[in-house]
């Protein structure tokens, strides 16, 4: 099969593109021919050598994407061939084969293309995983998305819009930040404008998934306010105090979403309300940057680098 693998660590000219062995498959997976392949901040990582990676030889990075069902073990008896599955945390993802364990893999309705399902896999689970499980905000709350133009961005702004929450986020350009107005934000901030000083105490919500920007989350969450930090985009978050915290009644919440997604029957609960989201209109789904498979070092690049708005897909 075709893949985009790499033997050491290090920045995106590492990555190369070519044949490597089939993955095998066993009684309880089922191999999925790639149609599309998510390219998410955590692969970036994966490739520098700074986040947990499976053990292969050589490496094959990615953990994401949609595809057709093509062999079925032995042991599986709720899949069948030319079943189109969605998976979001299955390593070896970078390829055109992928074997997929059967409680892993996530039946897609007709009526979503590959691309879409694609487009909002991974990050749309998370936003809704977000929204649902830990900030539970309430009608006419305000809250701070950092990062509102990214993948997770704006699935979380139209989320939280649809529940006639009040959104304001932050973007690094104009251009992103009109991305965000129009998925539904009241007002979005300049990344390097000292919008800050002017909102502290002010969110009743921040969602955190840069990790450097934890301290300003904190100091413009109001208080009795909470914090919800899922991801470090842009490195580690510094150490805080927890009894600051205290003495502010705020409160950081964070989770890993396969914690609660923790079964077969969650992971398509989750997607499933997904989907709806979709269909019902409350999320629109925009468009993805799309690269070949071969151009993998080139899709990098884009991703750490900023250049591309929203979901970056490769494609077989």
């Amino acid at each position: 099969m075709k893949a985009l693998f790499f033997n050491d660590f290090g920045d995106a000219s590492v990555l190369q593109y070519g044949e490597v062995a089939d993955p095998i498959v066993t009684a309880n997976t089922v191999l999925v021919k790639t149609t599309y392949i998510g390219l998410n901040f955590a692969d970036i990582y994966r490739r520098r050598g700074t986040y947990h990676l499976e053990k292969h030889q050589p490496y094959i990075d990615g953990y994401e994407g949609v595809g057709t069902v093509v062999a079925v073990g032995k042991q599986v008896a709720n899949f069948k061939r030319g079943d189109r599955v969605l998976f979001v945390d299955v390593p070896f993802a970078n390829a055109s084969l992928v074997a997929v364990p059967a409680d892993q893999a996530i039946k897609v309705p007709r009526a979503i293309n590959d691309q879409q399902v694609a487009s909002i896999g991974l990050q749309g689970m998370t936003a809704e995983f977000l929204v649902h499980d830990l900030a539970q905000n309430q009608p006419h709350d305000r809250v701070l998305i950092h990062g509102i133009s990214g993948g997770v961005g704006q699935l979380l702004t139209q989320l939280l819009v649809a529940n006639e929450v009040a959104v304001y986020g932050v973007a690094s350009t104009p251009a992103k930040a009109e991305l965000a107005y129009q998925a539904g934000a009241t007002t979005v901030f300049m990344r390097h404008d000292p919008w800050d000083t002017a909102h502290h105490n002010f969110f009743d919500t921040v969602f955190d998934g840069v990790g450097k920007t934890l301290p300003v989350s904190l100091a413009t969450t109001k208080h009795r306010g909470r914090v919800i930090f899922y991801g470090m985009a842009a490195g580690n978050p510094p150490v805080i105090d927890p009894v600051k915290l205290m003495s502010e009644s705020k409160s950081l919440m964070t989770g890993d979403l396969w914690d609660y997604l923790d079964s077969a029957v969650a992971r398509q609960c989750c997607a499933n309300q997904l989907f709806d989201d979709v269909l019902t209109h409350r999320v629109t789904i925009r468009p993805a940057t799309v690269y070949s498979l071969a151009e993998g070092a080139v899709a990098h690049r884009a991703l750490e680098t900023g250049q591309v708005a929203g979901k970056i897909l490769l494609r077989p």
